[in-house]
């Protein structure tokens, strides 16, 4: 293959980026599912096809959804495929696409790292994507054994067994930085809940991969000026990082005071224990899908709060899932900005582009027609079971598209229609409502205009 033709494929691959974002994440989907079905990778060789599907989905798309338990019925090997599915649906397909063709010594047009940079970076120059990919992978793999050996630490303490508290570190080590809510243990962590180590690590874990990567890369180069000793202009946060940083931080902690309040009552734990589960709640059900306590006990209203923070998620460029932190900041600046009569959207202290204000409005438009659709699917596929009301199926459905993974013991009930359009929305969810339509309709502009004529509006 001549070095011209091998250019010119790898420009028409990543001209419209988006596409071969999906197509990635459909590829690594299917030789998870062979994998997994493989009898080698089952304890009792029952792992059906479909099974194996809504494994692989639910790894890639780091949701942890499961309908088999990850422990007890896979194998080692299966787990270790687990573990590996979900490290690349983590880190997106992208990332590894880039990496192994610069490996392989391709070189990418300027109109190929753009498009490249548009999809995974956002806001970094395409001249910057070979350092850019290289600190995120290595921030990546030092905060993962970081956590590693935090986990380790706390496995081993208690069980003293020290393959299993290896293997259980890393697993979960990734699981939780990659924001996939998988465990070996089938109770998640509720055996874990008062664990003085492995609670506030994986929590750790689950908001540093929610952050996303432009968020560490900025705190990468703080770092490493503040390290050198460097006298310098005192460095400022991107928008971008400052919108990421805050609204984590009041979802975190709102999302924990109103979860500690909505809890059941006649409960007997302290207020700081109960605070401490509320926390670690608040901080998973937006991104991770590890529990702490039985969710199936929780009253409706601490349900339907647990939906909001699902449905909103992580950031962009991150191992979460949901319509991101920054969207919801600039929908949120854009109704403010209505109400007020005001021509230009702001936020903190910046004027956002028409543009960005329009694709905002358009994840969040399109991730709420997603779920209401899939609702009532899910609810038309379960009708006639009193065991599922519709609470409990609006929350898989979030929890589905936010890439979640918690669930009020529903995700293995359900029957062959509703496991297959959960799967669907585990994907839509990871590779996002907006590239997803990007995938299926071009966009292309129509050259014919229609007299205007206005409608009467509320």
């Amino acid at each position: 293959m001549s070095d011209a033709y091998r250019r010119s494929w790898l420009d028409n691959l990543f001209a419209r980026s988006e596409r071969l974002l999906a197509l990635g994440f459909l590829l690594l989907i299917a030789l998870g599912t062979v994998l997994l079905s493989l009898p080698v990778a089952s304890v009792r060789n029952d792992i059906t096809m479909l099974d194996a599907l809504f494994t692989a989905t639910s790894a890639v798309c780091v949701t942890g959804l499961i309908v088999v338990d990850t422990g007890k019925d896979f194998s080692l090997f299966g787990q270790v495929v687990i573990l590996v599915l979900i490290q690349a649906g983590g880190l997106g397909i992208m990332t590894f696409t880039a990496m192994a063709t610069q490996f392989f010594g391709g070189k990418l047009s300027f109109r190929s790292q753009a498009a490249l940079s548009d999809t995974f970076y956002q806001k970094h120059a395409a001249r910057r994507i070979h350092n850019n990919l290289f600190r995120i992978i290595l921030m990546v793999f030092v905060i993962e054994l970081i956590g590693a050996v935090l986990l380790f630490i706390g496995y081993y303490m208690r069980s003293a067994d020290l393959g299993d508290s290896l293997f259980a570190a890393v697993f979960h080590a990734v699981s939780a930085f990659c924001n996939a809510g998988f465990s070996t243990h089938s109770d998640s962590l509720v055996d874990w809940s008062a664990s003085p180590i492995v609670m506030p690590t994986v929590a750790f874990l689950i908001v540093l991969g929610g952050l996303g990567h432009v968020v560490m890369l900025e705190s990468w180069r703080r770092l490493c000026v503040r390290f050198k000793g460097e006298k310098f202009e005192p460095l400022k946060w991107s928008l971008h990082s400052r919108v990421v940083i805050y609204l984590s931080g009041v979802l975190i902690l709102g999302g924990a005071l109103i979860l500690m309040i909505a809890r059941p009552t006649g409960t007997n734990d302290s207020a700081v224990s109960g605070f401490f589960d509320a926390l670690f709640q608040s901080i998973t059900c937006r991104t991770a899908g590890f529990n702490s306590i039985d969710l199936t006990g929780l009253p409706i209203p601490a349900i339907l709060f647990m939906c909001v923070l699902m449905f909103i998620g992580g950031s962009p460029a991150s191992c979460a899932g949901g319509v991101k932190t920054s969207s919801v900041a600039t929908w949120y600046a854009q109704l403010y900005a209505w109400l007020r009569g005001q021509k230009e959207v702001t936020l903190l202290g910046r004027r956002l582009s028409p543009e960005i204000v329009a694709k905002a409005a358009m994840i969040i438009g399109l991730a709420v027609v997603w779920n209401a659709t899939g609702t009532i699917l899910l609810a038309w596929f379960e009708q006639g079971r009193a065991d599922l009301p519709l609470r409990k199926l609006f929350f898989e459905q979030v929890s589905a598209f936010g890439t979640v993974g918690l669930s009020l013991d529903v995700t293995p009930t359900l029957s062959t229609p509703s496991r297959i359009w959960i799967m669907i929305s585990m994907f839509v969810g990871r590779v996002g409502p907006l590239t997803f339509a990007m995938v299926i309709a071009e966009r292309e502009q129509s050259p014919i205009r229609y007299p205007e004529e206005p409608v009467m509006i509320g």
